[in-house]
Formats: structure tokens, sequence, C-alpha cells
């Protein structure tokens, strides 16, 4: 590490690495986040399941559901949050798209975390 000391990591790294206080609505955005994740991928089971080996259509009919509910759930609070954290138009938009394939918004909501967009506006720097 050519002679650093923890203490004199630079201020960038430090930000990066260090964990934010969450605000009531940053978690439930990352809960939604992680149920929207655990659907998507039941989904995939289950399609699996369906098409893949022909056994059983209940994976794609229950998840399909729940799936469903989960993606309008982290929609809507994926807005509340953005409008209440003060998020920035790229951040909220991100966090459209990370529904969109599967399991995107996992690491998603890590990132935001890391970042502080799940803290109080006040405990941003």
């Amino acid at each position: 590490m050519g002679g650093l000391r923890p203490g004199a990591w630079p201020a960038t790294v430090t930000r990066m690495t260090k964990s934010h206080a969450l605000s009531p609505i940053g978690r439930v955005f990352a809960v939604v986040a992680l149920i929207e994740a655990f659907t998507w991928a039941g989904l995939l089971v289950g399609m699996v399941l369906k098409y893949g080996t022909g056994t059983t259509t209940l994976g794609v009919w229950w998840f399909g559901r729940l799936h469903g509910a989960a993606f309008l759930a982290y929609l809507a609070v994926a807005l509340v949050a953005a409008l209440r954290l003060r998020w920035p138009w790229w951040a909220w938009l991100l966090a459209i798209l990370a529904a969109l394939p599967p399991l995107a918004t996992l690491p998603l909501e890590r990132w935001y975390r890391r970042r502080g967009l799940l803290a109080p506006p006040s405990a941003r720097t």
C-alpha cells in the first residue's frame, strides 16, 4: 500500500466505503428492492420449471403475481424516495431502469447506500 496508514486514505475512498444511516424511506426502499429481486428470481425459477423441464406451471403462476405486485410497489417506493430524499434525476431514472433486468435492484440499492442516497438529505456531504 505504499506506506499509507488507514487514516491517510484519500477522502474519495473513505466516502465510498463508509456507511450512511438510512432514513425511514431509505429502509423501505432497501426492503422493497430486496423483495423485487427475490420475486424476480422466483419467477425465473418458475420459468425454468415451466418451459425448461415442463414439470409445473405453479412457479410462474405464483411468482408472476408476486413479482407484478413487487414491481409496482418498487416503482411507487422509488418515486416517493426520490422526492423525499431529493435524488437527482439520474438516480431516479437508474432506480426505474434497475427494475427491468433480473436482480439489478440489489447492486443498485447497495450503491445508493454507499453513496448516501438512502440517507436523509441533511446527512449527505
